[in-house]
């Protein structure tokens, strides 16, 4: 296993429809951390969390990384499914966030729904504790997760970009 206290992890600044993105890789390829530029700072103090002590630095994430936010983006809602993350957190986080992925493009899931897919129906607000500790938003789509109602609730993009993503999904599948 790799001493994060020695981890040089990637830096990489993309362009999408909804705003640049920042995507973190490590030296396997895998994302640590994709935010939107406008919220560098939540995943920098997600990033500490996740890779403690690992130095950041400006460099190109892989091009399998890249070719596939650009055909998410161009409208194969699918292209992201294969990629590698690395995350820390708690069992339950890796339990939600594995949740998360499951959720087909095009979809939505409540937060009660969400916690009922775990086997824990009664922990909704540990659910979105959980959601809104995803350091690698898009590829665990948090975004797919709405109130009980409905509605759209908070979303670490902004909600105009939830909003966005969820009719790109909702178009293209």
């Amino acid at each position: 296993m790799t001493d994060a206290r020695r981890e040089v992890l990637r830096l990489d600044r993309i362009e999408t429809p909804v705003g640049e993105m920042l995507v973190v890789t490590d030296g396997e390829g895998a994302v640590r951390a994709l935010d939107f530029a406008d919220y560098e700072p939540r995943m920098m103090r997600l990033l500490a969390r996740h890779a403690p002590g690992a130095t950041l630095t400006p460099g190109q994430a892989p091009e399998a990384v890249r070719q596939a936010l650009a055909a998410y983006f161009a409208g194969d809602v699918r292209a992201l499914e294969g990629l590698r993350v690395k995350t820390a957190g708690t069992a339950f986080q890796a339990e939600v966030w594995a949740a998360l992925r499951a959720i087909p493009a095009g979809e939505t899931r409540s937060y009660g729904q969400l916690a009922a897919a775990i086997g824990r129906p009664s922990a909704v607000r540990a659910v979105g504790l959980a959601n809104g500790s995803n350091p690698v938003g898009v590829i665990v789509p948090c975004h797919r997760v709405i109130g009980a109602n409905g509605t759209l609730t908070g979303y670490a993009g902004g909600l105009e970009r939830k909003r966005w993503l969820l009719a790109h999904e909702a178009g293209a599948v």
